[in-house]
């Protein structure tokens, strides 16, 4: 149940076995204020579809009613009901069970093993090696009845993984997946693999790949249901693409720090707090604010206080508790100077940016732990990264600084795992916000995640232990110049 929230007004309501709330329960539905969905599934939302309730909190559902079930074989890796609306679970029985707008096709076989993700409540899903196998079974059912994608699907899926990641990244799946077959007893699956792996790499025939290619929500507490929706769809699809890894190059303590300069400097740049770069270079240098400008000098050194240590960077949360108390710390290190700003400290007003309202005060911690789940299933640091930061600018979870501590957010899960961090330039400030916008209001995230990209690539090639040499690079790429005048973000290879 949601926390906080009368029953009534609850979205989804699940039946209890406690007498007094099961009675209460009954009451309600007695009394027209809640209806009931599905087996032991109820809503207040009596005036709402109830496929359209089921489909938005089908994972949240099947956490509560399923426990310790695995999403499994081809729902493992499309994280989405087939286009007839089919989601495959392994348990501890087979059996088929419609829900509105769902079919659960539910296949007897072994729970969660060591390295499968905790999905949502007591829901798993099946980790990418061992789904990968699940996929390899035989299916005496095709199209999307079908528990396992078509081979074709999985010799693209895996040749793409070659293409942009290397054999490396390939040779790891296939080790793991050889250790998942011995324990799942799933030796001939990993027998298939391991064939269109060897073809790949060219250490077997390629004449057996089909591919053209490959030859070329439990409840807490309460949170905003409509914008779990978006988090969704931009998960699901970070989850279907691979990403480029890009080591992070700012090995030596300058050169990390020389980096975060820059970064503090833009972050603060793109949220209108701009001065010139000799400014913010004796700012930071002698850690003093300029007498004129106490609270914006504030803002830049608590960014760089925050960016430029190594250690804090290399700080992620492990938990939706453990997201929130991040958060706040380091929100209270950011705006240290604005006390009016209340930092550290979740808004307790409601806040807009033109049209756009942010997430209601009273649901921004249940929003966010909820928000977060998807985050721990997210492998690749940069589909991570940027989730993260788009969460935050979304949930807007504080009065001020919301863009600054989504982006030290978003860096930081790319520090924990060595990769470049990520560098919004003043030049690319008007693409980041009409990508932002985009996904915001029209729920398209293609747009963000390119050019979340292009801004990883660019950031990749900002390197070195001489600042003067940097900041004549980032000239070089246009970085400093205002998004109205006319330049665009060049990415300008370095030797």
């Amino acid at each position: 149940m949601e926390r906080g929230l009368p029953i009534e007004l609850q979205e989804v309501i699940f039946s209890s076995a406690d007498k007094t709330l099961s009675r209460h329960i009954k009451e309600l539905e007695k009394a027209g204020k809640i209806k009931k969905i599905a087996p032991r599934i109820y809503t207040g939302k009596i005036n709402e579809d109830p496929t359209t309730i089921i489909r938005r909190n089908i994972f949240t559902i099947l956490g509560n009613q399923y426990k310790n079930a695995v999403l499994s074989h081809r729902s493992a890796l499309e994280f989405k009901p087939t286009e007839n609306g089919t989601l495959f679970l392994t348990y501890t029985y087979t059996k088929k069970i419609e829900l509105p707008g769902i079919t659960l096709r539910i296949v007897e076989g072994p729970g969660p093993i060591e390295g499968d993700n905790k999905f949502f409540g007591e829901l798993y899903v099946s980790q990418q090696a061992r789904a990968f196998l699940e996929n390899l079974q035989i299916s005496k059912k095709s199209g999307p009845d079908s528990k396992t994608l078509p081979v074709e699907k999985l010799e693209e899926r895996l040749e793409k993984m070659l293409r942009v990641n290397g054999e490396d990244a390939i040779n790891e799946l296939r080790d793991k997946a050889r250790s998942i077959s011995r324990e799942l007893s799933m030796e001939k699956e990993f027998e298939k693999l391991n064939t269109i792996i060897s073809s790949l790499l060219s250490t077997s025939t390629p004449k057996t790949l089909v591919s053209a290619a490959a030859q070329a929500r439990a409840y807490g507490i309460p949170y905003d249901s409509d914008r779990l929706q978006l988090f969704e769809k931009l998960f699901i699809e970070l989850q279907q693409r691979i990403f480029k890894h890009r080591p992070d190059k700012n090995k030596s303590a300058q050169s990390f720090a020389n980096f975060a300069f820059f970064e503090s400097y833009f972050s603060n740049y793109i949220e209108g707090t701009k001065f010139e770069l000799d400014e913010a270079k004796e700012i930071i240098e002698y850690q003093q604010p300029l007498p004129t400008r106490d609270e914006d000098s504030h803002d830049i050194l608590g960014t760089y206080q925050l960016v430029s240590n190594r250690n804090e960077m290399q700080i992620i949360p492990t938990s939706g508790e453990r997201l929130l108390e991040i958060l706040q710390y380091r929100h209270k290190v950011l705006l240290s100077a604005r006390p009016g700003k209340k930092p550290g400290t979740f808004k307790d007003k409601n806040n807009f940016a033109g049209q756009t309202s942010f997430v209601d005060h009273a649901l921004v911690r249940g929003t966010l732990i909820k928000a977060f789940e998807y985050y721990t299933v997210l492998q690749a640091p940069f589909a991570k990264a940027i989730y993260m930061m788009f969460i935050i600018s979304e949930i807007h979870p504080f009065l001020d600084g919301n863009g600054r501590i989504g982006r030290v957010m978003m860096n930081a899960t790319l520090v924990n795992a060595g990769e470049s961090k990520i560098i919004i330039p003043t030049v690319y400030r008007e693409d980041y916000l009409v990508a932002l916008r985009k996904l915001t209001r029209q729920s398209e995230p293609d747009t963000y995640i390119r050019m979340m990209d292009r801004a990883h690539e660019f950031s990749a090639n900002v390197y070195g232990d001489n600042r003067e040499e940097m900041q004549a690079y980032l000239t070089a790429c246009n970085a400093f110049f205002e998004d109205d005048e006319g330049r665009v973000l060049k990415i300008v290879p370095k030797e």
